[in-house]
């Protein structure tokens, strides 16, 4: 049995590496990073080192196995999952670092979910992942459950975007729904709201 707390600062390098391994074969990231595996993880893990240190608000939930981090997802607080100016220009050495074309894709990527991006406060949920070896063991599903419990708790509106349709099904059984569908660099993205317990 897993145990879920926040993610400690101290935690972000280790999470990282799940995030890689745990992404690695989503179809967005195959659009973005090529058919090479070990370059996607590699990319992925710049990816997400660069997010981490930019993106000082999240407040990320971990699943944890023993001191052994297995699953997490991050969590943009309302108000701060769209990039400030400043925080766009330290994504800037992250990104060339991925190389001209992964740069290109990843810039057109994040410009299409910013666009869908709702107007209303929201609680922006992902990345989500559980690292490839445990995948399918319910770990992930806990740490949606325990997400959309603090929702409730804070009277928060959740939001997520996600590109396998697997995925959908398992955001719907928690309340999300889906509001909108688009290609992100060829690859259909669904964007799902959930509202909180309560809500009208």
């Amino acid at each position: 049995m897993v145990d879920l707390r926040d993610l400690d600062h101290a935690d972000h390098s280790t999470a990282v590496g799940v995030l890689a391994r745990g992404m690695r074969d989503n179809p967005l990231h195959l659009a973005a990073f090529g058919d090479d595996s070990e370059r996607r993880r590699r990319s992925l893990e710049q990816m997400f080192t660069t997010y981490f240190r930019v993106s000082s608000a999240q407040t990320p939930i971990g699943a944890f196995d023993g001191d052994v981090l297995v699953g997490l997802t991050g969590i943009a607080p309302a108000g701060t999952c769209q990039p400030t100016a400043s925080q766009r220009l330290r994504f800037i050495p992250g990104m060339v670092a991925l190389g001209p074309r992964a740069a290109a894709r990843l810039a057109s990527w994040l410009k299409t979910w910013a666009t869908h991006d709702p107007d209303e406060a929201h609680s922006h949920l992902g990345p989500l992942a559980v690292d490839a070896h445990l995948q399918g063991k319910g770990i992930g599903t806990r740490i949606l459950g325990e997400y959309c419990r603090r929702l409730d708790a804070d009277h928060e509106v959740g939001y997520l975007e996600t590109d396998k349709p697997e995925n959908v099904r398992l955001y719907e059984r928690h309340g999300f729904v889906v509001i909108g569908e688009a290609p992100v660099i060829g690859v259909t993205n669904w964007f799902m709201r959930r509202g909180h317990a309560g809500a009208a």
